[in-house]
Formats: C-alpha cells, structure tokens, sequence
C-alpha cells in the first residue's frame, strides 16, 4: 500500500507540507529506551486488538450461522455473486473489493444490504490485526521521525478500529430500525474519520526510510483502501442518500424544529449552538465561570485541585457519560505533549478568557517529528469543549510546520478562544467540529485536516510569513468523494494583522489551496479584506484536483470579497443558490444540529421552507 503523495513546497517556501523535514541521511544511532507507561500502553494496545478481533470473529460465526449455507472455498477459486459485483461497482478499488469480500465466510449467500456489515467486520479484522502486528515493532531502532509516525499510526489505528467498530454495531443485523437511521451520519462521520486516520498515517511515513517504514508498509497495507470500499459500499446501499451531489447532507432534517430555532430569540446564545449539546451544557458555555462549579480546578499556584492540566486530564473519569468541567485559571501552561485522549469523553475545559488562560507549546517539524506529533494541545476524546482558552504555539515562522491545536473529536466545541501559530495552527483533523466566536491566526495552510467544521462569527488573521512566502488560509485534505467532510467559513471575518497590512503588497494571502483530490472549502456571508489576491485560491501543483475540488463563496462582503477575477477552476463556483448554500450550514453539514443565527437571518429563514 502506497502511503500518498509527496507534498510540494509550501508556496514561496522550502519546506514540505505536513512532513517534517529530514536530512538524505538520517543519523545511524538513537536512543532506544521508552518510559514505562508507553510499555503499558503498548500492551493495553494488544490486548484491545485481541479482544476486539476476537469479537470480530465472533461476528463472522453468527454470519455464518444466519447464512445456513455449507462453507466457501477460497477467494480466488471462486467467481462474484451478483450482489458482490453490484457493491463493488460502486468503490475506487474494485478488484479489492471483490477479493476480500470472496475471502469473508458467507459472502457468496449474502445480499448486497448483508455486505454492508461484511465488509465493515472485514476491515474491522484487518485494522485490528494491523494494530497487533504494528504493535511487536515498538522496540525497533528508530531514528526520531520513524519513532514519531510510528506512535502516531498506533494511536491512529487504534482510533480506526474504534470508528469501525461503533459502525458496525450500527448496522449490525437485528439492530432497530429507528436506531439504524438516526445513526446514518454518524457512521458516515466515523468512516470518513478512519480514512483520515489512515491517511495521516502514511503522511507521517512518507518522508521516512529505513526498515521500520518497510515493516510498517507491510502490516499497514491495503487497510486505507478497505475502509474507501467500506464508506463507498455504505453510503451507496446502507446510508440513502445521495453522494453524487455537491456535500453530503441528511435529508431528513427536523425542519419545524429548525425554523423554531431559527425565528428565536437571536440574542440568546445558547441557541447558537449545535443541538449535540444539552441544555446544560449550553448554559455552560454562556455562563460567567463564577457561576460554574467545576469538578476538576487547575492552577498554578496550588490553590486548585491540581498544579497542571496534564494531572487533570489524568484524573478525569475514562468513558464519561456525563459532562465534566476542568477550570483552568489564568496563567501560561507550557506542558509537554498535552493530550486528551479517545478515552476521555465529554470533558469540558474552561479559562479565563483569551489572553488569560494560555496553552503554550514550541514544537515544530524541525525537531525531527511529525506534524501531527507538534501540537500544544490535542483532543480526540468525543464531546470535546473548549471556552475561553487560548490555544499557542510559538516555533515561529522559520520553524514551518507547528501547531497550536488539533481536534479529532468528534462533537467538539471550541467557543470564544484563540488559536495562535504561524504554519499549521489549527488542524481540524477528523469527525465533526463547531467553531464560534475564535479567532485563528496564522500564515501558510492554518486551517488545515480533513474534519466536517464549521466556523461561525470567528475572526481569521493572516499573519506576515516568511520573505517569499505566500499566505494560505486552507489547505483541506478530504480524499474520498464519499467522505462527508469539508471546512465551511461562515459569518466570519478574514482579516490581516498589523505586520501584515503594513506589507501586504509583498505577501498575498489566498482563502486556500488543495491538499487533497477532493479538497472542499466554502465562504459564506464573511466579511473578506483587501490583502486577500483578486484570484482568491491558489493551486497545490500545477492542475491538481481542479476539476475535483469544491471551493465556492456566496455572499460574502469587503473588498477581497469581489468574485469577478476569481480562479477558472472547474471545480471553483461562485454559489447563488440558498439552497446549493444551506448544504453547508450548521443543521445540514454537521448533522442533528440547529441552525446558529447570525447576520443572515431571512437567508437563514429561507433555508428552513
């Protein structure tokens, strides 16, 4: 299995994008001890692939059993039902398709809404059996890239096997019925994230050599193509609904309910958030932190529960069903490699205000480590918050890749914080995302991942770059056409710092460029500066993915915001449909949410009819 494409250089840069850089010949000798609790993890790793492979195979018995045919022979001496040939048609990788699903017990008798679940247990057994063998590499020699995208991929491959997994618990047989449609786009949502997943981890290796890159290759292959099988296969026969169109979307929308939100009081904030949130937590995010009693407080000066927010994250419950508040007071937390994890659901976390309560990190590719690997916080525990936080990374601008925060959570919240780097500051790396009242600053690709986020009333400050560089707001990698993800720019403000206005006739600033084949970004009802190019996007490489893209604007204002020299790409479009516009609203894009009033609100309302 390949592990993507190179990436050119960052635009006026030197730099590759997302890869750190390494030198032709990497040192022959580095450390190769590792801390105990990675030890632990390592082992906890194994243990979680043997039982969720065990629970695997315990699928394919019932399979077996409920087919009540005689067994198969192997794959290849046998030729593709028509239900088979029917599923595949509809993948990028059909000859895989049709010999792993020959592979599976029962396939031969199944229908083709039966190969739904198979092919999900199938890639659920692969991905699972990739993180046991990965695993027995950890004691390899590797030089500090190897060992950076190597841990990467374990934490990744470990969060596939658990989006596969809650999937096909959904579209098991036997499942009710109302449970199986009202979890449609979540499956969708945990699909497209595994992609992702997989595809981050061949980004990490991409620019490695050596023997643990070869290993790594061997036990990783196929899995990236299995899971585009999958999410093809599901959202052709299991999801309904129509992918040939421009984003995805439900179309069973609540929509009394949303014009109820909608038509109500605008000034009341809690109604501008996604309807994932409860009413609690609404309350807990337009409350003063007076009013809120936190279960965990983190302060500097040992006059909370805890001295540092890495303590706190430990302490918080695993699996937690309820909401849990983590206050942290003002001051500057360096901490290395802050993270909450998969397991850390639902944790709510709560400064000061921007500028009071600052995250702070400094690492960057140049340290020999993955861009994933940089950030100064990272979440991808689900029903991730974050409120009144600023978010930094300070490598600074010759350090190139460097980011200040990354999101894999899925229903994550990030309200009225900043977000503040240089190159890569905010990665909305997978699932689904609501941005509001942030601002982000940065200079090459600061919005970047392959998340379905939405940004709403958020200022995004282009920043001065390096001499010779351009400034590019985003750079989105969505590589499937069935992944439902994209980044939406909503009411927002595109803005130049002082630095850069001053010189902004020397250093352009495009609205994106795209990372990946099927790269989506829209702008819509923002407010777009003048030191945004008249072209307004830039190309990744010559003429790649322009005619696969979707880029579109729709009315936005300010003097950047003139569509008339815009880029001829086919895959550019200056939207002026509403309803062509909709699909990447809040209560369309990321589903099962409200609609969140703004400054279009008869635009909004029209939707709604």
């Amino acid at each position: 299995m390949g592990y993507g494409r190179l990436q050119p250089s960052d635009p006026g840069g030197s730099s590759m994008h997302h890869v750190a850089d390494q030198p032709q010949n990497p040192p022959s000798s580095f450390s190769n001890s590792k801390p105990n609790n990675k030890k632990k993890l390592i082992l906890i790793s194994l243990l979680s692939a043997a039982l969720i492979l065990a629970s695997a195979v315990s699928a394919v018995l019932l399979l077996v059993v409920r087919s009540k045919a005689s067994p198969q022979s192997s794959g290849p001496h046998l030729k593709p039902t028509q239900a088979i040939s029917d599923a595949c048609a509809k993948t990028q990788f059909r000859s895989l398709c049709v010999n792993s699903l020959l592979d599976f017990p029962g396939s031969v008798h199944a229908s083709e809404q039966d190969l739904v679940h198979i092919s999900f247990n199938m890639t659920l057994q692969h991905l699972s059996k990739a993180l046991y063998l990965s695993s027995s590499l950890s004691y390899l020699q590797m030089d500090p890239h190897s060992r950076s995208a190597y841990d990467d991929c374990l934490e990744l491959l470990d969060s596939s096997i658990d989006a596969l997994s809650r999937s096909l618990t959904s579209v098991a047989p036997g499942a009710a019925a109302a449970a199986a449609a009202a979890s449609t786009q979540d499956v969708l949502t945990w699909l497209s994230a595994a992609l992702t997943n997989q595809d981050t981890c061949g980004e990490g290796f991409s620019q490695a050599s050596g023997p643990v890159k070869s290993e790594m290759d061997t036990r990783l292959r196929d899995l990236s193509e299995l899971v585009s099988n999958c999410l093809a296969i599901y959202s052709a026969i299991g999801a309904g609904d129509d992918f040939s169109g421009v984003p995805i979307q439900n179309r069973r929308r609540l929509l009394n309910s949303m014009e109820r939100d909608i038509m109500g009081d605008n000034a009341d904030v809690s109604r501008d958030l996604p309807r994932w949130l409860s009413s609690r937590e609404r309350k807990l995010l337009s409350v003063p932190v007076s009013q809120i009693q936190a279960d965990i407080i983190v302060s500097k000066d040992g006059n909370g529960t805890y001295k540092t927010i890495a303590e706190a994250i430990k302490k918080a419950p695993e699996y937690s069903s309820r909401r849990i508040v983590i206050y942290v007071r003002a001051g500057r937390y360096e901490e290395d490699n802050l993270k909450v994890g998969r397991k850390k659901t639902n944790l709510m976390f709560i400064g000061d205000g921007k500028g009071k309560t600052v995250i702070t990190g400094g690492r960057s590719v140049s340290q020999s480590i993955t861009t994933f690997h940089t950030a100064s916080f990272a979440a991808t525990g689900a029903g991730f918050i974050a409120r009144d936080i600023t978010f930094e990374n300070w490598a600074g601008p010759s350090k190139h890749q460097a980011v200040a925060l990354r999101i894999g959570a899925d229903h994550a919240v990030v309200y009225r914080c900043n977000i503040i780097g240089y190159q890569d500051t905010f990665y909305v790396h997978s699932n689904r995302q609501f941005i509001r009242e942030t601002d982000i600053y940065g200079t090459v690709d600061f919005i970047f991942g392959n998340a379905a986020v939405v940004f709403q009333n958020c200022s995004i400050y282009a920043r001065k770059p390096l001499p010779s560089q351009k400034n590019t707001i985003t750079a989105q990698n969505r590589k499937d056409p069935n992944q439902n993800t994209g980044i939406s720019i909503h009411a927002c403000r595109i803005l130049a710092t002082s630095d850069l206005e001053a010189a902004k006739g020397s250093f352009p600033t495009y609205l994106g460029r795209p990372w990946k084949l099927y790269s989506r970004v829209v702008y819509m009802l923002s407010y777009i500066g003048d030191h945004v190019h008249p072209r307004g996007w830039l190309e990744w490489n010559t003429t790649f993915a322009l005619d696969t893209l979707y880029y579109g604007e729709y009315m936005n204002s300010g003097p950047g915001g003139a569509v008339g020299q815009r880029v001829k790409w086919p895959g550019y479009r200056v939207i002026t449909s509403p309803v062509e516009a909709g699909k990447f609203t809040v209560a369309q894009f990321i589903y099962g949410s409200s609609w969140l009033p703004s400054t279009g609100v008869a635009f909004l309302a029209g939707l709604s009819v």
